[in-house]
């Protein structure tokens, strides 16, 4: 395939280029009516759009829900009459949120933010974008399947929506959903039909990230342009890569666990249940069920689906660090080894989420060794990350700054987990702030920032227009600083025993010193909340009022995005695909500061 069709980077598109682009993108499209473009649309950009915009709209509701529970905790005594008229009488009485409305936030607000925005919003968004645009394809594998994959997440989303307005309550038994507490309606108010709706509204996301997943795959292992072989895909796509994989082998497990909890709530059966007295109902028939099966099943995707997660942040990151750093980026096969190493180790670690059940001690003993075992690829990551930034010409951009923001909490999130993947400790710190702290720190924080950088960074080839830098400079520092000062406190709280999920500590004497601590936290989390909507001005501002880009490849980038038009069409590229000759990481060799991938490679060339 020839290469002469490539419009070459950092080129000013002349009004012919774009005019070009521009005939090629109504060729294709002066047919399509709003709905076929923008709704049902299979053009893998606009999917991935969608995905963000959706993402973006769930994180404002999770991150409102964590605002309001914070609010309780952080001042228990002072009334707040306003909340319910906001909220109604279920949410807050009397000034107060009701301890089943705060229940009912802390279960949503969890299974919103993992699911519904980390990992919807993460994968969906940018393998969706970012899988064709790099490996050189037209589209997806199935851009059908594609489009079903958003409806899918779009119907998990309504029923989910609808399950906080029912009149029994949402779910409140945690977004681990444990049983007996989610097998049995009678258990409580938010045991009712909002558990139904939570379980329909999950199975439908399980459909979506499956049929996203799979096109993924299908699309990485066959549709690449000519020269693209598997050592010459950019990490992003690695990594994206391994996520697929990841959703599509341990999601079933969910699945699965989800219909056995259903066939428990509605059809007599004992999957999870055995010797339960309820108060005014007395022995319920069921007998041979563990409630412990339940949790196999959920952490058997429940610890892949962290690395679901991470791992698209982790490749957009490494992109990003070295675009931006003006370097190659360290040890790219064993960036590709450390991810493969990770994606078979995170199916051998689940069992560090139940210590505390009365697990077996050797076994216990096994995922100890597993679980610290995992650490030594995460270790590799970030060895080969600071390796990248070392003597680097770094460009401070937005996407550049929360990309090493990734890294320092990856860093600080990740040591945690040792302590807590060590039984003894475990044990002790189970259940506390601990491992809130932690958690939101590794996979919540830092995936966030996984996702930031790369809106920043590819913002441009989304929409033609550049962010705000200077609002992406305080998005950043508001957010980092906030996030540190939100979490870090929260571990001295689970040293000295504060457990989680608890509605008011204020009644104890023993966490009676927290007081003054809880109110600071709660401050912050409302100061870094409002940073987030900062940021989504900035983002839909930006969409129509935002610096328009002028240049093909505004960054000096190596990959194959940067070639296509600036507002690419459905089909990517004008003309034929470009053909691939090299790795996507030559920057500052031969005396050249960056050289495409489709730059042939010179006889008199330095082998990289």
């Amino acid at each position: 395939m020839s290469n002469e069709a490539v419009l070459q980077p950092n080129v000013v598109a002349s009004p012919n280029t774009h005019a070009h682009g521009e005939d090629h993108h109504h060729e294709h499209q002066h047919h399509e009516t709003f709905i076929s473009k923008y709704v049902f649309s299979m053009d893998h950009k606009m999917i991935a759009k969608q995905f963000l915009i959706t993402g973006m709209v769930w994180a404002v509701i999770g991150g409102l829900m964590s605002v309001l529970f914070r609010l309780q905790l952080g001042y228990p005594e002072t009334s707040f009459p306003w909340l319910e008229d906001l909220l109604g009488k279920f949410w807050a009485e009397k000034g107060h949120i009701t301890p089943a409305g705060y229940y009912a936030l802390v279960t949503t607000h969890g299974t919103v933010l993992v699911f519904f925005v980390l990992t919807a919003g993460l994968s969906g968004t940018f393998a969706n974008f970012l899988i064709p645009l790099q490996v050189g394809a037209r589209d997806m594998a199935s851009p059908f399947m594609n489009m079903l994959s958003y409806w899918f997440f779009f119907a998990a989303s309504i029923v989910m929506v609808s399950s906080i307005f029912v009149e029994t309550g949402p779910f409140s038994g945690g977004w681990t959903a444990y049983p007996p507490l989610s097998a049995l309606g009678d258990a409580s108010p938010g045991s009712k039909t909002g558990m139904d709706m939570w379980l329909i509204a999950m199975a439908l996301f399980v459909v979506s990230s499956l049929l996203g997943g799979l096109n993924y795959i299908a699309t990485v292992l066959n549709m690449r342009t000519k020269g693209m072989s598997m050592t010459r895909l950019p990490l992003t796509i690695w990594a994206l890569f391994f996520t697929a994989v990841l959703g599509v082998l341990s999601f079933p497990v969910l699945l699965s666990g989800f219909i056995l909890l259903i066939f428990d709530r509605n059809f007599g059966t004992s999957f999870y249940l055995s010797d339960i007295y309820v108060s005014g109902v007395g022995a319920l028939p069921n007998e041979g069920g563990s409630a412990i099966l339940f949790q196999h099943l959920f952490w058997f995707l429940g610890h892949p689906e962290v690395y679901i997660i991470l791992l698209p942040a982790m490749g957009m990151v490494s992109e990003i660090l070295s675009v931006n750093s003006r370097k190659p980026i360290f040890g790219y096969m064993a960036m590709i080894g450390s991810l493969f190493a990770i994606a078979i180790l995170a199916f051998l670690v689940w069992a560090h989420h139940m210590f505390v059940t009365g697990l077996n001690p050797f076994l216990g003993s096994i995922f100890v060794l597993l679980t610290l075992l995992i650490a030594v690829p995460s270790a590799i990551k970030v060895f080969n990350w600071l390796t990248t930034l070392w003597r680097g010409n770094i460009r401070f951009t937005p996407a550049m700054m929360f990309a090493i923001g990734f890294v320092s909490l990856f860093i600080s999130g990740g040591l945690t987990g040792i302590w807590l993947g060590n039984s003894a400790l475990d044990i002790h710190l189970h259940d506390t702030y601990f491992v809130v702290a932690h958690f939101h720190i590794v996979m919540g924080v830092a995936s966030m920032f996984g996702m930031f950088a790369g809106v920043y960074h590819w913002y441009p080839k989304m929409y033609g227009r550049y962010l705000n830098t200077s609002l992406g400079y305080i998005h950043f520092w508001v957010t980092m600083i906030g996030a540190y000062l939100i979490f870090w406190p929260m571990h001295y709280e689970g040293l000295a025993g504060m457990p989680r999920r608890y509605y008011d500590f204020s009644i104890w004497e023993s966490f009676k010193n927290f007081v003054e601590l809880n109110r600071f936290i709660s401050t912050v989390s409302m100061i870094v909340f409002a940073a987030q909507i900062l940021f989504l001005a900035n983002f839909f501002y930006s969409i129509w009022k935002g610096r328009k880009v002028t240049t093909l490849n505004p960054y000096g980038s190596n990959t194959l995005e940067w070639t296509t038009p600036i507002r690419p069409g459905h089909g990517n590229w004008v003309g034929e695909i470009p053909e691939v000759h090299r790795w996507p990481y030559d920057y500052g060799k031969d005396g050249k500061e960056f050289t495409p991938q489709t730059t042939p490679v010179g006889e008199d060339e330095a082998h990289h």
